[in-house]
């Protein structure tokens, strides 16, 4: 058993237990599939030769990773997590 594992929770059935928010964790999962769909509509704005769409991707993209991020934050702040 190594050190990190022995401060770690168990359920009856032995499975690992880690304290995370619901909220934050939907927002980084849901934040990259968000990301891979923007990537996917940049990359067909740009074979379409339609600038437009390529942007909008680009501005929901970025407004996604700030989310991301902010939650990656917040699980830090709260020691807890898989980012804690």
């Amino acid at each position: 058993m190594s050190e990190n594992n022995q401060w770690e929770e168990r359920s009856a059935t032995g499975k690992p237990m880690v304290p995370a928010t619901p909220r934050d964790v939907v927002h980084i999962r849901a934040g990259s599939f968000i990301l891979v769909f923007c990537f996917a509509m940049a990359v067909l704005g740009l074979i379409a030769h339609f600038p437009v769409l390529t942007g909008i991707a680009v501005v929901v993209a970025v407004v996604t990773v700030v989310d991301m991020v902010l939650a990656v934050r917040r699980q830090k702040s709260r020691n807890v997590g898989e980012a804690g």
